[in-house]
């Protein structure tokens, strides 16, 4: 009793406002409220500096170097794609099929020089024996290449219910892509041919 008749009336009153602002303070809180370092007075220590390389601002590249760091970006696409291929190469049925073409030698990759032989021959300033020979050769080429797509496709056609008897590829599908990528100079196909010519597949 002594000791609270000495304390100043405005401590009591400072004592009673603390009490009741704390309590409010846990009400308000969830259960599961865990007080950060700043609310319990700990400071987080700060990482030492001493040690650390500065960190040198980049470089902005000039032309000629950027020109340079994007034909290696597109050499570089361009060999991945040629190695590959893109998503419609997918599949072990694509792969049948491409090995099934790279592994013969098919007419369809005169057809363009063909083509291109044909377009000269027909033109009306030729003599007529050369627009002639043309069109026999036009009508040659598109024989040679009809042929070799239908022996490419039922080929493909009996290995596909062999090997894969549960495959959902469409077969028509397989046909388009051989016989596209059959027209094609070899060294141009994509993906690159995994078998040689003579090769069993």
């Amino acid at each position: 009793m002594p000791s609270l008749f000495r304390r100043k009336p405005a401590d009591l009153v400072e004592d009673s406002v603390t009490t009741v602002t704390t309590d409010e303070e846990s009400a308000a809180r969830p259960r599961g409220y865990t007080p950060s370092k700043k609310e319990l007075g700990q400071v987080t220590p700060k990482r030492p500096v001493a040690g650390r390389r500065p960190t040198a601002p980049a470089k902005p590249l000039t032309k000629e170097e950027a020109r340079a760091q994007r034909r290696a970006a597109r050499a570089e696409t361009a060999a991945e794609f040629r190695r590959e291929g893109g998503p419609r190469d997918r599949g072990p049925e694509r792969l049948l099929a491409r090995n099934v073409v790279d592994s013969r030698r098919t007419i369809g990759t005169w057809f363009f020089g063909g083509a291109l032989i044909v377009l000269f021959g027909s033109n009306q300033a030729m003599p007529p024996i050369v627009r002639l020979l043309s069109n026999v050769l036009w009508g040659a080429l598109a024989l040679g290449v009809l042929i070799d797509s239908i022996l490419i496709s039922r080929k493909i056609k009996r290995l596909v219910r062999e090997r894969f008897p549960k495959s959902t590829e469409k077969l028509g599908s397989l046909y388009f892509y051989a016989i596209m990528r059959s027209i094609t100079f070899r060294r141009m196909r994509a993906p690159a041919p995994r078998v040689n010519i003579g090769d069993k597949v």
